[in-house]
């Protein structure tokens, strides 16, 4: 049996998981995005994340279930995914020349135990033109990215400076969660590459 489901569609967290050989299986369901107001940043990541996973378990209690969610957070907003070009736009003039925060909620459920865990990371953007703002905009990539940019992609250009781990800004604490899945017993795949010398 595959280790373990990933209750995410994002294709950053697939990438993540696949380049350090973990095998899993994807599967999603649609859940609501409608959180209590107030929540600190921490607390809404985790429940997103929990939501997400509750969701995938429910159908699948024999299994283990992964999910995750990030948001960006600029003192007392939060940045989800931009719903069009003019929202991406505020955003980014939002967190231009600023520093801001990127947090990633995990929650994984099996029958026996369930973990939930989240990670910060400090990001401090370059102050940006209109014009580098709307050149970004042209490339598409901020669409489906929580506080429209990807650090991994075109949005390098962007960032100035990070603190904290780079793999959660992408979408994935990997380590932490690596670290988390080993409580599973779940490990990445040995490739036997053979590379060492005899």
């Amino acid at each position: 049996m595959i280790p373990f489901i990933l209750a995410s569609s994002s294709p950053r967290r697939q990438e993540l998981l696949k380049q350090v050989n973990y095998s899993f299986e994807i599967i999603t369901k649609d859940t609501s995005e409608q959180v209590q107001e107030n929540l600190l940043p921490e607390k809404l990541v985790l429940q997103l994340a929990n939501r997400k996973a509750e969701a995938v378990f429910d159908d699948h209690p024999d299994r283990i279930v992964l999910g995750a969610d990030t948001i960006v957070a600029k003192a007392d907003n939060i940045l989800g995914k931009p719903e069009s070009k003019e929202e991406a736009f505020q955003m980014l003039k939002l967190l231009s020349g600023c520093r801001h925060s990127v947090y990633t909620g995990v929650s994984i459920l099996s029958r026996d135990q369930t973990q939930h865990f989240y990670q910060q990371t400090d990001v401090e953007m370059y102050e940006l033109t209109d014009d580098e703002i709307m050149r970004y905009l042209n490339s598409g990539e901020p669409i489906g990215k929580a506080g429209s940019y990807a650090i991994q992609g075109l949005g390098a250009y962007l960032v100035k400076e990070i603190k904290g781990d780079y793999n959660n800004v992408v979408g994935l604490p990997l380590a932490k969660v690596m670290r988390a899945l080993a409580a599973y017993s779940i490990f990445p795949e040995d490739k036997k590459l053979n590379s060492w010398k005899e």
